[in-house]
């Protein structure tokens, strides 16, 4: 379907690259299959999971390959100036859904809808959603609205889905909760004797750990020299394989 139906209309260039970030990928991977596929079907979203659909063989005698493309876009309307944090698709993307490619075996938007702590819920999402999901995320119960695109009813009241979000009253940004994993970097000092860049990773959970890969972005200006590495946890020094 390209950019003509589905999740792929949204994809505006102009406005994902002028986003707070944007990151593109794509995954290949080979997996275990037996001689015959079940199918091949295009795919539509933001991201792209199991376009090829196999069959697993235990032994592992035939192999084929898996394709995932993935987009990551963060927008930032309220430090962008506009002060509030509700947002809709249109004011995201400058369009709307229209219709679903027909291709799809599926195409869906999930809206984490979750409470942030245990008063009454303050987000309110239109139109309807379709149905509600709940899943376990890094030990914390999280609810989504889930807008089916192949769902007859969901445009047979409008002819295009701008899903909105809006706050049921102002919330005070420090009420806002630290993610339970979360991290920062900075740049200090100066020249290539004195100069490093530092990056903590906070991990807030109570009790738990979470297996971590952290992929860092060197600025131009820096020249780094591997064998200057050190990694400290908890005040103790761990080296580096």
């Amino acid at each position: 379907c390209s950019l003509q139906a589905g999740l792929a209309v949204l994809l505006k260039a102009e406005r994902l690259f002028h986003s707070s970030y944007h990151s593109q990928a794509v995954h290949i991977r080979p997996i275990c299959k037996v001689s015959h596929w079940f199918a091949q079907l295009p795919c539509d979203g933001f991201t792209v999971a199991a376009c090829l659909f196999l069959v697993q063989d235990a032994s592992c005698l035939a192999m084929s390959w898996e394709l995932r493309q993935t987009l990551t876009v963060v927008f930032d309307f309220f430090s962008s100036g506009q002060g509030k944090k509700d947002w809709s698709l249109f004011k995201m993307f400058s369009r709307t859904l229209t219709d679903t490619c027909p291709l799809a075996s599926q195409s869906k938007v999930y809206v984490d809808i979750s409470p942030k702590n245990k008063e009454k819920e303050l987000l309110e999402v239109s139109p309807p959603p379709t149905s509600l999901h709940e899943a376990i995320v890094q030990g914390d119960k999280k609810t989504y609205a889930v807008y089916d695109l192949l769902s007859p009813s969901l445009f047979n009241t409008s002819r295009s889905l701008n899903v909105q979000l809006k706050w049921k009253r102002p919330q005070d940004s420090s009420e806002m909760p630290i993610p339970t994993l979360h991290a920062q970097r900075y740049v200090g000092g100066y020249g290539l004797q004195t100069g490093e860049i530092c990056t903590l990773i906070y991990n807030t959970h109570p009790y738990r750990a979470f297996p971590v890969i952290l992929l860092e972005t060197v600025p131009w200006y820096l020249r780094l020299y591997v064998h200057t590495l050190t990694i400290i946890t908890k005040g103790k020094e761990n080296k580096p394989s």
